[in-house]
């Protein structure tokens, strides 16, 4: 069988013009795995509520990271399945959840390629519905509806995976050093989403969210729960980086509306680092592979006004892993070992 790689990321808006940036988040925010409400009020929610005024923030906020390559995350995608194609030596595709080049368009530039056994990675470290399982349900949805026949297999979540962790841990020493900075304390920061999410993907009778250890341990029951999947990498992370206990904090961040999103919060850590004596903060975020809006605004620009407004000195954002070589040799080997 002729093997070929599919890449999938999340997606970003096409530039920062406010007619792109509201095509992006209609499609993105119109996913029922994303905000899952029954369709009427999704729809509202959007016409009414989000699509009025976040286009115009967004982009604004897309205006401070775009770069003359464009998105960063997109020409880090880009460049990691180049360098990733190169490394293998079989066809890798490029593809996107929303926006383009699509998932559709990856499937069909690989069955050109003459692969008839796809191996796809959606390449969010932790399974979420609202990132890892719409990204599964699509390819597999489209591989039928463009009459695949051949060989499917689908990447799970590398949350624990040493290699994984391994790249995380080499690009953090790496940059630290580059730079030059000593940090006082470690932020371990991820994507939030909403606790029903998590509650969503355990199993019945479970006591998610009722008590703040629920987390710690990976069980049968909670397998599949994004927190408890966020906290195994953060700890295996800290292990391979050598750090203690009390060297680093998790938390969540970029959370939206008014449900109860999965804590702690990030922006309410940052104060309180500044208030016991954190000078200098690096901060990861373990659930994003490619650098993003999320992590160059929210956190390289914003976190740091809010953490030096504290009281801190300095808050440094360890880069992602991109397409960096321990990652590219750490995916190329998770891929050779699992299915080629």
């Amino acid at each position: 069988m002729k093997q070929g790689i599919l890449i999938v990321n999340l997606g970003t808006p096409d530039s920062t013009s406010e007619g792109d940036v509201r095509k992006y988040l209609k499609e993105f925010l119109s996913d029922p795995y994303v905000i899952d409400i029954p369709a009427l009020f999704r729809w509202a929610l959007l016409k009414f509520f989000i699509l009025p005024k976040r286009p115009a923030e967004s982009a604004e906020a897309y205006k401070k990271i775009w770069t003359k390559r464009g998105s960063p995350l997109m020409f880090h995608t880009v460049d990691y399945c180049k360098a990733l194609q190169k490394e293998l030596k079989i066809p890798v595709a490029c593809s996107m959840r929303y926006q383009s080049p699509s998932i559709e368009e990856g499937v069909k530039e690989l069955v050109q390629a003459g692969v008839d056994h796809i191996v796809a990675w959606p390449v969010f470290p932790q399974y979420s519905l609202a990132a890892y399982e719409t990204a599964a349900v699509k390819v597999r949805k489209v591989v039928s509806k463009l009459g695949f026949s051949g060989k499917l297999d689908l990447v799970p979540a590398v949350f624990d995976d040493p290699l994984f962790a391994k790249a995380f841990s080499t690009v953090a020493h790496e940059a630290t050093e580059k730079k030059g900075f000593k940090p006082d304390h470690y932020l371990m920061s991820f994507h939030g989403v909403p606790e029903r999410h998590c509650r969503k993907t355990v199993d019945k009778g479970y006591p998610c969210t009722k008590n703040k250890d629920c987390c710690d341990t990976l069980r049968s029951e909670n397998i599949n729960c994004y927190r408890a999947q966020c906290v195994v990498s953060a700890k295996v992370i800290a292990k391979e980086m050598g750090l203690g206990d009390d060297q680093w904090t998790i938390g969540f961040q970029s959370r939206l509306g008014r449900t109860p999103w999965i804590q702690p919060y990030t922006d309410e850590l940052l104060p309180k680092f500044a208030g016991q004596g954190v000078k200098n903060l690096a901060v990861l975020c373990p659930s994003f592979v490619s650098d993003c809006l999320e992590t160059l605004e929210e956190i390289q620009m914003r976190a740091k006004e809010d953490f030096v407004k504290a009281g801190g000195e300095d808050l440094f954002l360890i880069p992602s892993l991109n397409a960096s070589d321990v990652w590219v040799k750490n995916s190329a080997e998770i891929l050779r070992v699992n299915y080629l």
